[in-house]
């Protein structure tokens, strides 16, 4: 099943980026005009979707040209994950774990509620 399938949780993103859409190759498309995106396909769990909004959204969140596009991923994040980012908190969270440069470290994050000392803190060797 695809999270997508869920009423509650489709609901929740449409309402955090309002000018979204999903394409014919299944792309959830934040904002067309930046064509800021990522693929929904396999993101059966609402942490993988959670991961997703951080990982590809956070860029333009935090680095966008327009002050409108930044606000508006920014608000977009923060009402789809009940967060209060500011721009300083995105421009680290993109630096840790923006274009899922380290996914584990996305999780590790998400779990922690979102405190920001984990994306900081040391790795454990394996």
């Amino acid at each position: 099943m695809n999270v997508m399938e869920n009423g509650e949780i489709r609901n929740r993103l449409g309402r955090a980026f309002p000018k979204a859409y999903i394409n014919r190759q299944f792309e959830f498309i934040a904002l067309p005009s930046r064509n800021t995106y990522f693929l929904l396909d396999g993101v059966d769990t609402e942490l993988k979707l959670k991961c997703k909004v951080l990982e590809w959204l956070s860029r333009e969140a935090a680095k966008g040209i327009s002050p409108i596009s930044r606000r508006y991923h920014l608000d977009g994040i923060n009402s789809f994950l009940g967060t209060s980012f500011t721009q300083e908190d995105m421009m680290e969270i993109y630096t840790y774990l923006g274009n899922a440069c380290n996914h584990e470290k996305t999780l590790r994050f998400i779990e922690s509620g979102y405190d920001m000392a984990a994306l900081t803190k040391a790795e454990k060797p394996v």
